[in-house]
């Protein structure tokens, strides 16, 4: 399981100079490996697939207010275990998860004789590591000031990377929230315009020989939530923290750490193809919940008025409206979003709430996370930024009978604002309400760690639609991005299927939706969030083909499994998803031209099953599929459509 390395010839090369030791770790089947040394001071990873150099050496360690980590190290030590563990997630891609892993810790020494380790865990397509930090003498305390870690692809890899926003910049200065556009199969060593680096996760390319997605998990308050900087002269992307300038200037960069303590995890998934990519559970395999759930939490679909009818529709009439759509649609809730404070106040929206019951609807309520830290002005404001109005308002909330809030405008990843995620996420689990983040940064590891999160925005959403032509013309093209990098590594509340043709209250003259009704039915599978909060208007019961309606009224929100069966990032994508004994297949396609695919699917030959699919003319209809003894079909999808088989 475990040996001395056996170097490849390109390791060889490198290692010119003398090594006191080096180690080497395999995945438990054997196909991926880690070798992990000291070069001239300094610790390096590499890793390998199918015996193929994905990651070339590249630097490990910190650099703290007690020493740095990073040059002059000496190798100690080295530590062989296994991680064997199985649990259930009923919020995220797979219900049933059984992770296996090979380990190696491998302790390192500074100039000054303080240690370091680095624990790293194997599994096929995966490897998690961290850096784990014990006293030094007297010091139970630290500041993490910068990490070395870096990942350098071969030359001939291509990039799929979304650049970090500016600070303070945006509407009302709320950015960075992770609301940046990608390019798709870039060169290595491009830079951002601003300097600022990339989010997470980052998807790489390595030539013919396979991919790589690179994130992190486990962040909470302990640490600052850390993204990829822009590459160096020789392609490396490092670690990186959060600028100064977020949240208005105020609060740190790095990352206070007691000790002993650990880094949160950056995790690797490797394949030869997309398909351990999109199917990978790493960020939830090597975090546990923090706390237990005071209820049990339900999930489940949402109407949500803001998204198309916009402020104008914060009133109670229109609101009353959304309630009877989502009681006419058997949904479990209605979002009920900003300026509700000013424009119905406490005592009519317990009216609404009270209403919302006797129809069978739940309640999620929209805050602004201010604050201090920037300049949004919508309400209700100053309730979640402190401890006191926080438990005050949710006691509220909960005597009103509210099952959940989404939280908005947090525009940082300083370590001040993970405490803020978390400090809300476990207040509101005393109150027994759910939690979804808007304006937000990347889930890590969330659906697990917090039994009461639901979700987060941290990609160019559905609003975008509303205030963009440029992102309805992009549209389709982010999708094929999203299942392969987004929200393969978190939940990712999109806010989608939107069946006005025109996406205004008026349905009509300007905002054209450029994508088909069949395109907007996919979505609602290939997007992966536990309680989704569609764009449907209550013209759409009528306005729209039954069908189509047929399906918004049946499709899940939880998944049993996720399975990929074919794309290309930017291109296309087809995913299955399994929801108890029931198999939905979709799929979307960015390109000009039509896509005629043989696809395999996890279905019962000679089964009895349907299609939604578009025509040519781009008129989306139904029509039985029957999948044949070798469980092959051969599908089409017209440019910016998409298609659903169950």
């Amino acid at each position: 399981m475990f040996k001395k390395i056996v170097f490849s010839a390109s390791f060889l090369l490198f290692l010119t100079t003398c090594i006191a030791q080096s180690s080497a770790v395999l995945s438990p089947d054997k196909r991926l490996k880690v070798e992990v040394a000291v070069v001239e001071g300094k610790p390096v990873y590499s890793v390998f697939y199918n015996d193929k150099q994905m990651l070339q050496p590249s630097p490990l360690g910190l650099i703290t207010n007690e020493g740095d980590f990073s040059t002059n190290m000496k190798w100690v030590s080295q530590k062989e275990d296994v991680v064997s563990k199985k649990y259930h997630q009923d919020k995220i891609k797979k219900s049933e998860i059984d992770y296996q892993a090979n380990v190696l810790t491998c302790t390192f020494e500074n100039a000054k004789g303080h240690q370091i380790s680095v624990r790293f865990q194997v599994s096929n397509n995966d490897i998690a590591f961290r850096y784990e930090l014990p006293t030094w003498g007297e010091r139970r305390s630290c500041v993490v000031e910068k990490e070395a870690t870096g990942f350098k692809f071969p030359s001939y890899a291509t990039s799929f990377l979304s650049s970090m926003m500016s600070p303070m910049t945006g509407f009302a200065r709320t950015a960075p929230s992770y609301e940046s556009g990608y390019e798709a199969d870039a060169p290595l060593g491009k830079k951002t315009r601003n300097n600022q680096g990339y989010v997470f996760p980052a998807l790489f390319k390595i030539g013919n020989d396979g991919w790589v997605l690179v994130s992190e998990t486990g962040v909470r308050s302990l640490y600052c939530a850390s993204h990829l900087s822009d590459p160096t002269e020789d392609t490396v992307y490092t670690v990186a923290f959060p600028d100064m300038r977020q949240n208005n200037g105020f609060g740190s960069t790095g990352a206070a750490v007691g000790l002993p303590g650990v880094t949160p995890w950056r995790t690797i998934t490797v394949g030869a193809n997309l398909k351990p990519i999109v199917e990978t559970t790493i960020p939830f395999d090597v975090v546990d919940p923090l706390y237990e759930p005071s209820r049990k939490y339900e999930y489940g679909r949402s109407t949500w008025s803001w998204i198309v009818w916009q402020d104008n529709s914060m009133n109670y009439v229109d609101q009353v409206k959304y309630i009877d759509l989502a009681a006419a649609l058997g949904y479990e809730y209605i979002l009920i979003d900003a300026l509700w404070d000013t424009n119905l106040g406490k005592e009519k929206m317990k009216e609404l709430i009270n209403y919302a019951r006797s129809k069978n609807v739940g309640v999620f309520l929209w805050y602004n996370s201010n604050g201090a830290f920037n300049d949004a002005p919508q309400g209700p404001r100053n309730r979640m930024n402190t401890s006191i109005e926080r438990k005050q308002e949710m006691q509220w909330l909960r005597e009103v009978g509210v099952k959940g809030l989404k939280v908005d405008f947090f525009g940082g990843d300083k370590q001040e604002t993970m405490r803020l995620y978390e400090d809300i996420l476990s207040d509101a689990n005393d109150y027994g309400l759910m939690i979804i983040f808007h304006g937000c940064t990347l889930p890590r590891g969330w659906e697990r760690m917090f039994p009461n999160y639901v979700g987060s925005e941290a990609v160019i959403a559905s609003e975008m639609l509303i205030f963009s032509q440029g992102v309805r013309e992009a549209e389709a093209f982010f999708a094929t991005l999203h299942p392969f990098i987004r929200n393969t590594v978190g939940s990712m509340e999109y806010g989608g299927v939107l069946l006005n043709k025109y996406l205004v209250r008026e349905n009509k003259n300007r905002n054209k939706r450029l994508t088909t009704d069949g395109f907007q039915l996919a979505t609602a599978v290939l997007f992966q969030n536990p309680v989704q909060n569609f764009g449907l208007t209550p013209n759409n019961l009528t306005d729209v083909p039954s069908f189509e309606i047929d399906f918004m009224k049946e499709v899940p929100t939880t998944w049993d499994e996720t399975l990929y069966l074919d794309g290309y990032p930017g291109k296309y994508v087809v995913i299955a998803r399994r929801h108890k004994n029931k198999w939905y297949i979709a799929g979307v396609n960015a390109e000009e031209q039509t896509k005629t695919l043989t696809l395999q699917l996890p279905l019962t030959p000679n089964g009895k099953y349907t299609i939604i699919n578009d025509d040519r003319d781009g008129n989306t209809f139904i029509k039985p599929l029957t999948v044949g003894k070798n469980g092959q079909v051969k599908i089409e999808i017209q440019p910016k459509g998409g298609f659903v088989i169950r």
